[in-house]
């Protein structure tokens, strides 16, 4: 009876949902509450389920479960819950993934901290993309692999044990006493994982920052597809796609794009590629210079996803560290690179550096050519050897036009590859895929890249290559109407309020090709000490942006996202892109990113009533 009540109210959910719930992929900072995500939007669902309310506008009254689908979305949470309900379950104990392979590590990565054992088991075949031996060696993880017949036959473990199963069907699951961790793969969707047992619910959190930092939740379209699923009670029933068209299309954009030689790799989200990267490169030391010291050369200031997912891969393997970068304001990015790269040489140690250019949030650009010349510098160990040349990895997502790899160009002849989210210009905000590519000088890195982007089944989804194939070839259009767009903000408010520090690309620069359509704002303040200073200025920030989005709800939006297809989003760095970034290194500034279609005149009217507020 409860369980058709379920069901029956999940299908009526789904008749009325919002459109945003399947499209958007982020969300309003002003109505997130971040310490409560998933929490406040299923405590207010499930007051609705109650009363058995599933008016669509009730549904577009509930807070937002998440600010960024790729940490989770409305459908996911129902999803969960829907499957919690079902087996009795707490609905926080229940995390779905569109990857297949990242909740068995996220287990591992715990209980590795914790020196902890773990065994997994499973049932039929073993997962094809699962390479126990390599997540062992390179990740660092120690576990044993057992098939078994049924639930029933586990016998009791001293530590983890991890049940796989393969299904078609979404509903109830055979749990035991003797199961903590049970993990339901379903092809073309990602997985579900159930953490079973009180005594394991201190693993929650970190599977859930897990699946923040290295990989995405399922995606809306994959869990409307499992929901739907689960109210029929039949076989998952996946929608007919042409991935292999929609696959060479992409692949094909990409390399006039970039104008890279190496063929693309393209993952469900900017973090998936950047954690392929970082562990194919890993594995690459491993086997090439055995034992040495491995250095992730990081900007403490650029986006916090990509400082925290380098520290925590540092954390969890011992001949890995995290070396900070000074990049921006005083510290001039080339100067930081060559003062760091002469001290790792000495140490004989492998650098691998991650930057940003432009960097984030200030939208500096360094001189190419010194850039060139500092990586390309050949250094020596402190016993006079040949030390190892850098692996210089671009997060080019603010600028993923400008031809960095190619032949002839500033970095073709220095190992480098570059990478970018795709959820901002390459797919205009619809979904959240990121790719990679590389020049000639890393082949062979690429092929490792590839390796860990298939073990951690974090290749991007079929509806995030088909929204790819149909949003990449007018990228480089969009790119320059948003840029001349954020132009002529950017001119407005410097004849406006001259007082207000801008950091956005010199006239010159773009000339070269540079055209970001994010710009920060250091807004003019007053006070008689420094933290009175911080404090007014701070209170600012928020004035604007409140304005902004209060004056202008169809298009402003408090929001962390770049490149989409309309609209201006305003963030604070520090509080947003930066949340994980030390307290010193971030940034209380206003950023703001333009899109190639908005009301201009609106925002350079409303900016005037701001500034006649001050």
């Amino acid at each position: 009876m409860q369980e058709t009540k379920i069901r029956n109210y999940i299908k009526e959910v789904l008749e009325n949902m919002p459109t945003d719930w399947l499209n958007l992929t982020t969300h309003r900072l002003d109505i997130y509450d971040e310490s409560l995500a998933k929490t406040q939007f299923l405590n207010q669902f499930e007051t609705l389920y109650k009363t058995n309310n599933a008016e669509t506008a009730a549904l577009n009254k509930l807070p937002t479960a998440y600010d960024y689908i790729r940490l989770g979305h409305p459908l996911s949470c129902i999803l969960e819950w829907g499957v919690a309900k079902i087996n009795n379950l707490n609905p926080e104990n229940v995390i779905s993934f569109s990857s297949k392979t990242v909740p068995i590590l996220a287990i591992l990565r715990k209980n590795s901290i914790a020196n902890k054992n773990t065994q997994i088991l499973y049932s039929g075949e073993l997962p094809s993309f699962f390479d126990g031996e390599i997540v062992q060696r390179v990740y660092g993880y120690n576990f044993e692999l057992k098939q078994v017949d049924k639930t029933s036959a586990i016998p009791e473990f001293n530590g983890s044990t991890v049940f796989i199963s393969q299904k078609d069907e979404i509903g109830s699951i055979d749990l035991t006493p003797n199961i903590d961790f049970f993990i339901s793969l379903y092809a073309g969707l990602g997985s579900i994982l159930v953490v079973n047992g009180k005594e394991n619910e201190g693993y929650i959190s970190e599977i859930q920052h897990v699946r923040r930092r290295e990989t995405i939740a399922m995606t809306p379209a994959n869990c409307l597809v499992a929901l739907k699923a689960l109210v029929a009670q039949t076989a998952v029933a996946l929608p007919k796609n042409n991935v292999a068209a929609d696959k060479n299309s992409v692949l094909d954009s990409i390399k006039e794009i970039t104008g890279s030689p190496t063929t693309p790799l393209v993952a469900s989200s900017g973090l998936s590629i950047q954690y392929a990267i970082m562990m194919g490169l890993i594995h690459d030391a491993q086997e090439k210079h055995k034992g040495k010291a491995i250095k992730f050369i990081v900007p403490p200031n650029c986006y916090g996803g990509t400082n925290d997912q380098a520290r925590r891969v540092a954390a969890c393997l011992d001949n890995v560290e995290i070396v900070d970068l000074l990049v921006d304001g005083d510290n001039e990015m080339v100067r930081s690179i060559d003062t760091v790269l002469t001290k790792i040489a000495a140490e004989d140690a492998i650098p691998y550096i991650i930057a940003e250019i432009p960097t984030n949030p200030r939208v500096e650009v360094p001189d190419l050519n010194q850039l060139n010349a500092v990586l390309s510098k050949e250094r020596k160990t402190a016993t006079g050897e040949i030390a190892i040349d850098p692996v210089f990895i671009l997060d080019q997502t603010f600028c993923p036009n400008y031809h960095f790899l190619g032949e002839g160009k500033i970095l073709s002849k220095v190992r480098a590859i570059s990478y970018a989210s795709g959820s901002k210009f390459p797919s205009g905000g619809k979904c959240t895929a990121g790719y990679v590519v590389g020049n000639t000088k890393t082949e062979a890195l690429m092929e490792k890249i590839e390796l860990h982007l298939t073990l951690c089944d974090n290749e991007a989804t079929a509806l995030q290559y088909e929204i790819l194939a149909n949003q990449l070839p007018s990228m480089n259009k969009r790119i320059i109407n948003a840029y001349e767009n954020t132009r002529e903000f950017v001119n407005f408010i410097r004849e406006t309020l001259p007082g207000a520090k801008i950091n956005f690309v010199s006239e010159e620069l773009a000339a070269q090709g540079f055209t970001p359509s994010v710009f920060s704002l250091d807004l003019p303040t007053q006070g008689n000490t420094d933290e009175e200073r911080e404090t007014y200025k701070r209170a600012l920030n928020l004035k604007l942006i409140n304005l902004m989005i209060t004056e202008i709800p169809n298009e402003s939006k408090f929001c962390v996202s770049y490149g989409q297809l309309k609209g201006c989003y305003w963030t604070i760095p520090a509080t947003s892109t930066q949340g994980t970034t030390k307290e010193g290194d971030k940034d209380y500034i206003v950023r703001a990113s333009l899109s190639p279609n908005l009301d201009l005149d609106l925002h350079k009217k409303v900016f005037v009533k701001f500034v006649e507020q001050i």
